[in-house]
């Protein structure tokens, strides 16, 4: 009985998060979306660039965003370096000398999220946006980023990342598109669940320093206080993919860590709406949950396996995507075989984020993905 529960309760999480729930969220965005107004505003705004150790990009980065097409004396920029030890500091500050819109603040070290909360404070500007130093943004990014603002009960907005090779190639995976489409059809519902540290911008008077990160935790609490988070698609960055799925995986099971250090101290979203939580716990606690749903089924298949034929299909279909996964490991020449390895990779980096969370928390300061550089 208590594995057949196991069974059926581990399927039935992941056919939802994975489909359902996707299907669900852009039939209902389609039947009763919630418009934002977009108009051409041009609030003030202090663009914030947490940076360690970067000086391989962070003067093209910093060149990208004096280029963008936004009006001069309404954009102010502010590189927090968090305590560099190369030459970071040194190329900021030879911009800074002859563009005044740029700004060098020197952090102790304390990491991404240290410097943000220590950053958010600096400039005037109305709106704070943020971004990455390995980033770049279209000319007209910041300006299609900040048009949401124009409605009054937008409080957060994100744009969307692309992943393209040094020759410019787009290399967005079918996972990725996957996300892009389920946080377009939360956005028409109301909040999005999740942001992009890449590219997103929050009303000054909105923003709140606090210890679980930015991509996840201020949508939702920006959610809970009523104001919304919303997802622009045209508003559009780009960084270099991964070198590879394993260097993938090794950011993901970082991301995770946060993930789960997010979900199991704050426990988002209780204050929202029933539509929010609803999103929150098929998009994120599902999600996140995603290995340990598929350890239960795995196990519970083996152990029913020999009771009737659906166990045994079910053992014999997991089997057969864990090969599929192998021969994409092996770089085989299989149809499916690298989505089904992308798709293992990740869900194991679930399990392994919250293993480190559960053991040590989480580390104070991040770790750059050379290969995204």
């Amino acid at each position: 009985m208590i594995l057949r529960a196991v069974f059926w309760a581990s399927l039935g999480g992941l056919a939802w998060t994975h489909v359902g729930y996707p299907l669900a969220a852009a039939a209902l965005a389609g039947s009763r979306p919630r418009p934002v107004r977009r108009a051409g505003v041009t609030p003030s705004v202090t663009l914030i660039v947490p940076a360690h150790d970067e000086e391989d990009v962070i003067g093209g980065r910093l060149e990208n965003l004096l280029g963008l097409d936004y009006p001069p004396e309404l954009l102010e920029i502010v590189v927090g370096s968090d305590a560099s030890t190369d030459r970071t500091d040194e190329l900021v500050q030879e911009v800074a000398a002859r563009e005044s819109r740029v700004r060098l603040m020197r952090c102790p070290r304390g990491g991404k999220l240290a410097t943000i909360n220590r950053l958010h404070t600096e400039g005037s500007g109305e709106v704070l946006a943020f971004t990455d130093a390995n980033t770049r943004w279209e000319p007209d990014a910041l300006r299609k980023l900040v048009r949401s603002f124009a409605d009054d009960d937008v409080a957060y907005v994100t744009g969307r990342l692309e992943l393209r090779e040094a020759d410019g190639t787009n290399r967005e995976g079918a996972y990725w598109r996957y996300e892009l489409r389920l946080r377009e059809a939360e956005s028409a519902l109301g909040s999005i669940t999740g942001g992009n540290g890449a590219i997103y911008a929050v009303r000054r008077s909105d923003f709140v320093a606090q210890p679980y990160g930015q991509d996840a935790a201020l949508p939702a609490l920006l959610s809970e206080r009523g104001r919304r988070a919303v997802y622009d698609p045209e508003a559009v960055a780009y960084e270099k993919p991964a070198r590879d799925l394993e260097d993938e995986y090794a950011r993901k099971a970082r991301m995770f860590r946060w993930s789960w250090y997010h979900l199991l101290a704050a426990r988002p979203a209780r204050g929202a709406g029933a539509l929010y939580r609803l999103e929150w716990f098929s998009h994120r606690t599902l999600r996140y949950s995603t290995g340990l749903l598929h350890l239960a089924l795995l196990g519970a298949s083996a152990g029913l396996a020999g009771r009737n034929s659906v166990y045994r299909f079910a053992l014999a279909a997991q089997l057969a995507g864990l090969s599929l996964a192998a021969a994409g490991r092996l770089r085989a020449p299989v149809p499916g075989a690298a989505l089904a390895y992308y798709y293992s990779l990740v869900t194991w980096a679930t399990v392994v984020g919250l293993m480190r969370y559960l053991r040590g928390g989480v580390p104070g300061t991040w770790e750059r993905a050379e290969g995204t550089r």
